[in-house]
């Protein structure tokens, strides 16, 4: 059964803006029947452009993806609208890869893994003290290369961490400037 988060900030989450998400989002569940949770971020935020300050972002957790989308408009019902459609295309697009590519995509991790170019080593440099502004903890699943990419692309994210499938080891995904990938794979010294 799919669990539904709604938090707001800067809003007043009334009855009827409640079961407007609920009703908009929750149909999400048609596309992407397995679902285990739907977490919906509203915000006001105080900007220069009025068709900017409603802002509606929305994670969508299920077994086999994290999807995120956000929008913004200047009313929170069409921020809403927008964020929903958005996410029904990713599902969409999501779920038509999945079919097409599964074969294709194991005959191409293989490759991508003896394409990538080894990780250069970091330099120390004179770095001001920094503080840690946010801790994040999250599930990882067991997958392949290719759905690591293919995870990191829905997000909208640089760099994945996901735990490799045929090595059993927590491992990086990161996108370099060239456009291809990059496959961090840490060895405890």
């Amino acid at each position: 059964m799919m669990n539904l988060i709604i938090q707001t900030h800067n809003v007043e989450l009334t009855d009827w803006l409640r079961q407007y998400v609920e009703k908009k989002i929750g149909r999400l569940e048609r596309y992407l029947p397995d679902i285990d949770e739907i977490r919906v971020e509203l915000r006001e935020e105080s900007t220069r452009s009025a068709s900017d300050r409603a802002v509606a972002q929305v994670t969508v957790r299920s077994r086999r993806a994290i999807l995120r989308a956000e929008e913004r408009t200047g009313d929170m019902f069409a921020s809403i609208d927008a964020v929903a459609d958005k996410l029904e295309r990713r599902i969409r697009r999501f779920k038509g890869k999945r079919a097409r590519n599964h074969k294709r995509a194991v005959a191409e991790a293989n490759t991508l893994e003896e394409s990538l170019a080894p990780v250069a080593e970091l330099v120390e440099e004179e770095i001001p003290e920094a503080a840690i502004v946010r801790h994040k903890r999250f599930e990882v699943y067991p997958m392949d290369a290719m759905e690591a990419i293919e995870q990191m692309e829905l997000l909208g994210h640089d760099f994945f961490v996901f735990l490799n499938a045929e090595t059993g080891q927590i491992n990086v995904l990161y996108r370099r400037r060239s456009g291809d990938y990059g496959l961090i794979e840490p060895v405890i010294a």
